[in-house]
């Protein structure tokens, strides 16, 4: 489900990234982007996004392969480093839009999401072992 969850989130934003940068920016940091090496970067940001929950998608029914686990250690930095960089411009820069608080509560949610399939994961790969 996590997985399934992330690729609908995550390429959701890659496609409004790809679309409308300069509006995503505005609702998250409060102001729009206004250059166009600023609104590239916007949009390769969503390329990425929306590779992030391509692969999410294609992996959401092989949970228990390391690729998949692989991607969900990656997802919790991704999250991690979210919450981080969206605290950090909201008190530091005082960069805030409408949608940053709740990126940075959905992106919590998220990261322990991840902590607690990973840690799910672990225990069922430490008993399996014990058993053989």
């Amino acid at each position: 489900m996590l997985l399934t969850v992330t690729a609908l989130v995550e390429a959701g934003t890659g496609v409004a990234l790809l679309v409308a940068p300069s509006v995503v920016v505005k609702l998250l940091l409060g102001s729009p982007l206004d250059s166009a090496p600023a609104v590239m970067l916007g949009r390769v940001a969503g390329a990425a996004l929306f590779a992030l929950g391509m692969t999410c998608w294609l992996a959401r029914t092989d949970i228990q392969s390391r690729v998949a686990r692989g991607l969900v250690a990656a997802m919790l930095f991704y999250n991690l480093a979210a919450v981080v960089l969206f605290i950090f411009a909201g008190l530091s820069l005082g960069l805030h839009g409408i949608a940053l608080w709740p990126a940075v509560i959905l992106h919590s949610a998220m990261m322990l999401w991840c902590l607690r399939c990973l840690w799910y994961l672990w225990q069922k790969q430490s008993d399996e072992s014990v058993k053989t």
